[in-house]
């Protein structure tokens, strides 16, 4: 997949200088817009292929999960950074709106048709590997979108060269915008989350507490803690009263287990507690509401 990858972002890379160059000879609002949102995707595709790198490295001993973490970092600053553009173009497109100039409807159509086809073989390349792997399926959606969009865009350039409505490219432009927002906000909100250790989003914390308390011998489920180690690993920490004893180191993997396939938790510390008389919940959520009264202390 890495070689995929990498004529991806090759071919990307090439179209988006290629894109902006003639939207700007054209005096295509939309044309660079497409170009920021393939932009967008060409991070897009390097933070992925970084991840899965970066993932692989062995933590250390200043780094104990290794360099998983980065993954979210880079998240966050490729959201923040595609917001700042889409200020850019937004402002460039309402100053086309109240002032349009004449715009190359013809170039505006040819180049858009390049990038649906560079757009549509990148998709391909990632189609195989989309099933099994969320950051795969995430570059595989980003280029089939691309080229949806300059399948709209091939569009406007038609409506312009034979209607003379150059008002019509800055509004398709605006549209763009409003779609690399629209996908761009979960990423964003997702990567804040994740930095301020946030209970990620694919993931039931109350069915988790349920779960570890029907498990036998257990009677309370104290600091709970669940966070992202990176885009695709989750962590868990918990307390579990056990005043009957220790369950067992066979009772504990298969816990363990249960969680990494059930509960997309990749790696989870269960600490044992034999009684709970001094024992202290440390910024522990609320529990349920059905299960309120079970472990009030």
């Amino acid at each position: 997949m890495g070689r995929a990858f990498a004529i991806a972002i090759v071919l990307n890379t090439a179209f988006v200088a290629v894109e902006f160059f003639y939207g700007f000879l054209a005096n295509s609002t939309a044309l660079m817009a497409d170009a920021g949102h393939n932009l967008s995707d060409v991070l897009g595709l390097m933070l992925a292929w970084g991840a899965a790198i970066l993932a692989k490295r062995l933590p250390n001993q200043r780094y104990t999960y290794g360099l998983r973490g980065t993954s979210m970092l880079a998240a966050l600053f490729n959201a923040m950074l595609l917001m700042a553009a889409c200020g850019g173009i937004a402002w460039e497109a309402v100053l086309q709106l109240l002032h349009p100039d004449p715009v190359a409807g013809i170039t505006v159509s040819v180049v858009a048709g390049i990038g649906i086809l560079i757009n549509g073989f990148s998709a391909w390349l990632f189609m195989s590997g989309s099933k099994d792997d969320i950051n795969v399926r995430g570059a595989y959606l980003h280029m089939a979108a691309d080229a949806a969009i300059s399948l709209g865009v091939l569009v406007a350039g038609l409506i312009v060269r034979y209607t003379g409505w150059n008002w019509l490219d800055p509004l398709v432009s605006m549209v763009i915008v409003v779609f690399i927002v629209a996908s761009t906000w979960s990423l964003l909100t997702q990567s804040l989350r994740m930095m301020v250790a946030a209970v990620p989003d694919n993931v039931n914390r109350a069915e988790i507490e349920q779960f570890l308390r029907r498990q036998p011998g257990v009677s309370k489920v104290c600091d709970l803690h669940i966070w992202a180690m990176s885009t695709t690993e989750n962590a868990l920490t918990a307390q579990l009263v056990t005043p009957a004893g220790y369950p067992g180191d066979g009772v504990i993997d298969a816990i363990s287990k249960e969680l990494r396939e059930a509960f997309s938790i990749q790696h989870s510390t269960l600490q044992i507690r034999t009684a709970d008389a001094a024992l202290e919940c440390c910024l522990q959520a609320p529990a349920p509401a059905p299960a309120a009264h079970a472990h009030a202390h």
